[in-house]
């Protein structure tokens, strides 16, 4: 099992910054995917960046490259979304989201584990 625990999100203005938290516990994460997806009110849960632990190469959703750095720290076992340049249709629920053995998947369905949330709000 692994257990992932989101922190940081909060409403923030356009234009700013925010980075987002997810502490990792459970397993050994050398195999695994770490992921964030969000979910904007009334729309599915959508990719937003991911990174393998042990290669540390990652892949971003179009809509955030360039604006969005994803990263872990392995020392603190934790995975990292620095966000910049936030507009409002950044605003929704920012999950973590792991498994192992599916290199840089962007599909929801092929991850696990989630933790249970964090909202981020832009305000215009």
């Amino acid at each position: 099992q692994v257990q992932l625990v989101e922190s940081g999100g909060r409403l923030v203005q356009a234009g700013g910054t925010l980075t987002l938290s997810c502490a990792v516990s459970g397993r050994t994460l050398r195999s695994y995917t770490m992921g964030w997806f969000r979910q904007a009110p009334g729309k599915e849960r959508e990719f937003i960046a991911n990174i393998r632990w042990s290669l540390s190469d990652t892949a971003y959703a179009d809509s955030v490259k360039g604006r969005f750095t994803i990263s872990r720290d392995v020392a603190k076992n934790t995975v990292n979304l620095q966000m910049s340049s936030l507009i409002p249709e950044d605003t929704g629920v920012y999950y973590c989201t792991a498994d192992w053995g599916i290199a840089l998947s962007t599909r929801r369905e092929d991850y696990t584990y989630w933790g249970q949330g964090t909202q981020v709000t832009v305000s215009s």
